[in-house]
């Protein structure tokens, strides 16, 4: 039987092998951009669905049609590399798949994956479940469910939920006391969950936990000339500013990204029908922000629009726009870190990995695409130490293109 060596296009097609093997949140999100990042930079513009809104009666009214956009940058950049002596790779070196590429994509699976949970840990403005408590039986599920179907987030087997190792088990624990053994044997024996409540679930132990801002005090709504239905023509995920007081003292970080708040007057509304939810409409805190003397100016999104100007009625998220000394509640306690199981539909996150060039001086070098998936290897040779040096090389961006489609679980 012939030897098979040791070629750089083995060590790429092995190494992104590995590499999807070992994505969990990669094949759950959309990834259909990577054409158009050829030669044409590292960004590019993303057009948001238009919105209607429907008149009654025979009598034609046009609607002005207002087009919005996101932006996706290829701006992570990410390798593994080691170096080995000829003396090692002539007397110890066996198994190299196994023992050394296969590691290489574990750490660089994990680094897309984690980048993947945490833009939905801290974009995703839907929030369900309570603070500090691990959702463990069926109700938890059926909260998720009931929240996007509320949303109006497609129902097309593309929903998924994502739960970090303490969720994942717990549930696995609940639910194998609501259904029959028949139903549940792997579930309790694998901790396989599948397909419940309309969603495919899965074990993502790069869930991350977000940590709340350190804020103490009574915080309430100071009105302020940014809080205004937007203009949303030509934007992009559009924020808006809002001024709260009743904070305690000045506080770096008194709110930070991806704090939840809620505003006492402000309901949110079906994204179709407009018709009240009756939940308080929730807003993600966009940047970190500090409070100067009590008060603070809080970047939000999305940005309020109560359906009051006719050219953007179609946008309307809230039922009314936040009043001077509106009580603000931000989800959770203080400078407290919890887990952020996420759970979305496929178009609510993006992926990009793009082929990265091949230098052209060196001589061991290849590069595998498969299934939007990419990754390079080079090698090269140090003849004063007599040493090789092998790199793995990926470039991607992630990005929340419809954070709307997505409903974090709180742990």
């Amino acid at each position: 039987m012939a030897q098979v060596l040791i070629t750089p296009s083995i060590i790429a097609k092995e190494a992104l092998i590995q590499l999807e093997n070992n994505l969990v949140m990669g094949d759950k999100v959309h990834r259909e951009y990577k054409d158009e990042f050829v030669k044409i930079g590292n960004t590019v513009t993303i057009r948001r669905p238009v919105k209607f809104v429907v008149t009654t009666g025979a009598t034609r009214v046009n609607q002005n049609v207002h087009e919005t956009t996101t932006t996706l940058v290829i701006d992570q950049r990410r390798h593994v590399s080691w170096t080995f002596s000829a003396q090692d790779l002539t007397l110890t070196i066996d198994q190299y798949s196994e023992r050394y590429i296969k590691p290489a994509m574990i750490a660089l699976a994990n680094d897309v994956d984690t980048s993947l949970c945490n833009e939905g840990a801290t974009k995703f403005f839907n929030m369900v479940g309570t603070p500090g408590t691990t959702p463990a039986d069926f109700a938890a599920l059926a909260d998720v469910a009931q929240r996007m179907d509320e949303m109006a987030i497609p129902d097309d087997m593309n929903r998924c939920l994502i739960l970090n190792p303490a969720a994942r088990w717990a549930m696995a624990d609940g639910l194998s006391t609501v259904f029959n053994a028949e139903i549940t044997g792997d579930t309790v024996r694998k901790g396989r969950l599948g397909e419940i409540a309309q969603f495919q679930i899965y074990g993502d132990q790069n869930i991350v936990a977000q940590t709340t801002g350190i804020y103490s005090g009574t915080p309430l709504v100071e009105i302020a000339p940014a809080i205004t239905n937007p203009n949303v023509v030509g934007g992009g995920n559009i924020t808006s500013a809002i001024q709260i007081d009743g904070f305690t003292g000045t506080v770096t970080d008194a709110l930070r990204e991806g704090d939840i708040l809620t505003f006492g007057n402000c309901f949110d509304v079906n994204p179709l029908s407009k018709v009240s939810t009756g939940v308080l409409k929730q807003f993600v805190v966009t940047a970190d922000a500090d409070t100067s003397s009590g008060a603070v100016v809080a970047l939000v999104y999305p940005s309020f629009n109560d359906g009051g100007v006719t050219d953007t009625a179609a946008y309307q998220n809230c039922t009314a726009l936040p009043i001077n000394n509106a009580v603000v509640v931000i989800a959770g306690t203080a400078n407290t870190a919890y887990p952020q199981n996420l759970a979305f539909h496929k178009n609510a996150l993006g992926l990009v990995m793009v082929p990265i060039e091949l230098p052209d001086s060196a001589v061991f070098k290849a590069r595998a695409d498969w299934r939007g998936y990419s990754i390079r290897v080079v090698k090269a040779y140090d003849i004063d130490a007599d040493e090789e040096t092998i790199r793995l090389d990926i470039l991607y961006g992630v990005r929340d293109l419809y954070p709307e489609l997505g409903v974090r679980l709180v742990g």
